[in-house]
């Protein structure tokens, strides 16, 4: 089992901060993924009294899946105590003196030395930083940043950490510049590391965070979380009001706080007084006591003085929203009885508003203040109650009091306010919130002994999903099964409407010797889905416990619709290990019988498969989203999978050929690609039965240049059509070989012109082709060494002028290595009938560049046919 490793620096057994821990912890452990540790930072915050002090019963208040833990031999750094924390805070951090820093450093390459070897004791694979940035103890920060980056090197970890800040400089008493000011020049900063991913509670500190760090790539909002679900009065909690004083029939306003002057608990006292008139009303104020003794006796006196000390309730600490412990009331016992939330907090203290959140979530009306953040995670959310502006009202007004009066007792009123936002709290903090972000950025780990994983982008496949699963499950290696523990399943779903996730689930259920992830891709596109499955197997690759670093992994992709065939998979592990190729393509093929009756269609098929079993053999083909593999590091080398834009109808469009463009970005940083032809994939035919006009006009994927995916399922599920007519099967050849062509003989030589020097592209080509093709193509590079950014043009339009150039000589030797019925090239556009001979090259040159109307694009037949 792997071990995650979870540091706060809060300093307090069961904060808020710790309960979205665990929140997060309970995710990601999923089926006991990990094993977790957590460090409750006493030696971390110096003003919670609890520097060095050894753990007691603080492990009684945490889930049983938790091991407190602390970082080994922090007592005996010399210098580093609870007096030098706060001696840095105050001199360094707060008045920029720069005396201390010499020490500073010191001190924190001895504490990252004793983090680095707790880590390496316990084998931590996955890192949770909870309040880093806060800048209490800016030594522990550094020494963590230094061990961050040298651990995650030693082990090749990728991003292992999940870095979240709950407070920041500007959300915690910037009034008083408790932590400095901007840019806040002793505090480290948050920087772009290979192996850190930060996240924010809401989209203004992010942007705070951003404005403070302008490069900061790797940065994501992570709010915090609650269970949606109405509090309600039960056997644990039935005497909750009368262990506490509280009448049964009586109003009840919750504070749910630290006791501490920046809370302003003294606002709630004032406005129970103001309710006193027209409510029978109590005020529970949920919070330690002790923390500030003065400020407990001030609210007590002020009660006193406002006559509602006997209606105020300093029930003392409760248990975090959500947890149980035998003996002790949580926050939710509380809102089970409680009639409102209050939170008339200070307006430059708080960075989120739990309270606010607990009590939506739990199906009760809350009033607040309108902090200075409570706009942003809040008010302008659809959220609804009454706020009062403690920038021009400092305590309650009567109009505020009447409407949280109004609140209490309209029931009908209540009922709408709850109601909007209860599905306000569930879209914008319910527990699946987080789960989608995390799910992705953080997956679950992967097998040790595994090697490949393959990527199925899904939408709407409910109805061929269960058989495609069952092939990739049923897979051989020689005349036995393949060992399940050497590859997995990522499907990702790609907001399918139907039961598509739930067959893969159940399927994922039913089989539990395969390992078959789920993912979602929201952006639509099989490039988008294709690239977020390749970018979660190639993270969590990384995170397999005791891998060789010499050994290599491999991303394989597939398609939904397709079945492979047994030994799919052992057969491109076999050729990618043989050849040590970044890329190995598959085969493909179509079951003859479901063209039976066709045998025209069935003609122009099989000459396309024979072509490019010829040109595969020799260049070993490009990858095709049905099926191949790529090596993890290639893949990594050039960038992964590229999503390139088209603008169609004045909206921009995912460019459908991210497979294809993918190889090329391989093949051009001089990856070699093999071809693996005994793993094999069948073709569904359900494009030529459902599409057979596009398929014979060449228009299968778009047209004008657009190359882009469209749904070609009919409703109701149509038959095969009828056999081709022999203009058409003419026309669907002619589409066939002029994308063939381009693609499988031209562009191959194109990326790597030393193939032509290879004794069987020679022989292929013939020496005078050969050479002549060479010395074209170091012309065509020559003249477009400034090239487009995106491969698809870079490489597409040289491919379709030496076609053009070519097409007789290269079609004479198809015939000659393929068999005559290849035949001659199809006319050339009607364009170039007036040009003449000698200017032939000249104008081919301005017809492959015409991208505005897409000419060149239409007659190559526009992504391929077959």
């Amino acid at each position: 089992m792997t071990v995650l490793w979870g540091v706060s620096f809060d300093a307090t057994p069961l904060s808020g901060v710790v309960v979205e821990f665990l929140k997060t912890a309970r995710h990601l452990r999923g089926g006991n993924r990990y094993r977790v540790h957590l460090d409750l930072g006493y030696d971390i915050k110096a003003d919670k009294n609890a520097f060095f002090r050894p753990y007691r019963d603080e492990a009684a208040l945490l889930p049983d899946w938790v091991v407190l833990d602390r970082v080994a031999g922090l007592e005996d750094v010399p210098g580093y105590d609870r007096a030098f924390v706060g001696r840095v805070l105050t001199e360094v951090v707060q008045n920029d003196d720069p005396a201390l820093l010499e020490q500073v450093g010191r001190i924190a390459a001895d504490i990252a030395d004793r983090i680095e070897e707790t880590w390496e004791r316990l084998g931590v694979t996955l890192v949770v930083v909870e309040n880093g940035t806060l800048p209490e103890n800016i030594t522990y920060t550094r020494a963590l940043y230094r061990a961050i980056e040298r651990y995650g090197a030693r082990h090749r970890l990728g991003r292992f950490v999940l870095w979240r800040d709950h407070d920041l400089m500007w959300q915690s008493e910037p009034g008083a510049a408790k932590y400095g000011r901007f840019p806040y020049p002793a505090t480290p900063a948050p920087r772009n590391s290979p192996h850190v991913h930060y996240f924010a509670l809401h989209e203004q500190a992010r942007a705070r965070t951003l404005e403070w760090v302008p490069d900061l790539a790797h940065i994501d909002v992570l709010p915090n979380t609650f269970t949606c679900r109405t509090a309600e009065v039960d056997g644990h909690n039935a005497a909750f009001r009368r262990d506490h004083g509280i009448p049964g029939n009586a109003a009840l306003l919750a504070r749910i706080t630290r006791i501490i002057p920046q809370k302003r608990v003294d606002r709630d006292v004032h406005l129970l007084a103001m309710l006193a008139d027209r409510l029978d009303a109590y005020l529970f104020v949920a919070g330690d006591v002790g923390e500030a003794p003065g400020e407990h006796a001030r609210l007590a006196d002020l009660a006193s003085r406002l006559g509602v000390r006997e209606r105020v309730v300093f029930g003392g600490w409760l248990t975090p929203y959500d947890t149980r412990l035998e003996g002790r009331y949580s926050v939710r016992d509380l809102l089970a009885h409680a009639d409102l939330v209050t939170f008339l907090t200070s307006y430059d203290y708080e960075s989120y508003g739990n309270p606010i959140s607990e009590a939506v979530a739990s199906g009760t009306p809350y009033a607040t203040s309108r902090y200075e953040l409570y706009d942003a995670v809040y008010g302008d959310r659809g959220f609804r109650a009454p706020v009062l502006d403690v920038r021009v009202h400092d305590l309650p007004t009567r109009a505020f009091a009447d409407e949280v009066a109004e609140l209490i007792t309209d029931e009908g009123k209540r009922g709408e306010v709850v109601d909007s936002n209860r599905e306000a709290g569930e879209a914008l903090f319910g527990e699946g919130v987080a789960a989608g972000l995390l799910d992705r950025l953080y997956p679950p780990p992967m097998k040790p002994r595994a090697r490949m994983s393959v990527v199925l982008p899904v939408y709407n496949e409910a109805a061929n999903l269960d058989e495609v699963l069952r092939t990739l499950h049923d897979q051989r290696d020689g005349d036995g099964p393949l060992d399940k523990d050497l590859y997995e399943v990522v499907l990702v779903d790609n907001n399918s409407t139907d039961d598509t996730v739930a067959i893969a689930r159940a399927f994922a259920a039913a089989h539990p010797d395969l390992a078959v992830h789920v993912i979602h891709e929201p952006e639509q596109g099989v490039s988008c889905a294709r690239r977020a499955g390749m970018e979660f197997a190639a993270t969590r690759s990384r995170n397999r416990p005791g891998t060789d670093v010499g050994e290599r992994f491999y991303l394989v992709s597939a398609d939904a619709d397709c079945r492979v065939d047994p030994h799919w998979l052992a057969e491109l592990l076999a050729a990618m290990e043989t050849s040590k190729a970044a890329i190995a393509v598959c085969d493909y093929y179509y079951d003859p019988d479901h063209f039976t009756g066709r045998p025209r269609l069935w003609d122009a098929i099989q000459r396309t498969l024979r072509c490019r079993a010829v040109t595969f053999s020799l260049f070993g083909g490009f990858p095709d989203g049905k099926g191949f593999a790529v090596d993890r590091d290639a893949y990594e080398r050039v960038g992964g999978i590229e999503v390139f834009y088209q603008l169609q109808d004045g909206k921009f469009v995912n460019h459908l050929s991210d497979d294809w463009d993918f190889g090329i970005k391989v093949a051009n940083a001089g990856g070699p690609v093999t071809y693996a032809p005994r793993s094999r994939v069948e073709i569904n035919p359900r494009r030529i039965d459902h599409a057979i006009d596009e398929v014979v006009t060449g228009r299968a994927y778009g047209s004008d240049g657009i190359i882009v995916m469209r749904d070609i399922r009919p409703q109701p599920p149509a038959t095969a059509g009828d056999d081709l007519t022999e203009e058409q099967a003419r026309l669907a050849w002619d589409f066939s070989i002029k994308d063939f062509t381009p693609k499988n003989t031209i562009l191959p030589v194109l990326l790597t012109p030393s193939l032509l020097e290879d004794e069987p592209v020679v022989a292929f080509f013939g020496p005078d082709l050969a050479a002549r093709l060479g010395r074209r193509i170091a012309e065509i590079r020559d003249e477009m060494r400034v090239t487009d950014f995106a491969p698809i043009h870079s490489y597409k339009t040289p491919s379709y002028r030496l076609y053009l150039e070519f097409a007789d000589d290269i079609l004479a030797r198809l015939r000659l290595h393929v068999g005559e019925d290849i035949g001659f090239p199809p006319p050339l556009p009607p364009c170039f009938r007036d040009v003449p001979p000698e200017r032939f090259t000249e104008f081919v040159r301005y017809y492959c560049e015409d991208r505005e109307s897409g000419e060149a694009h239409n007659y190559f037949g526009n992504g391929g046919v077959f």
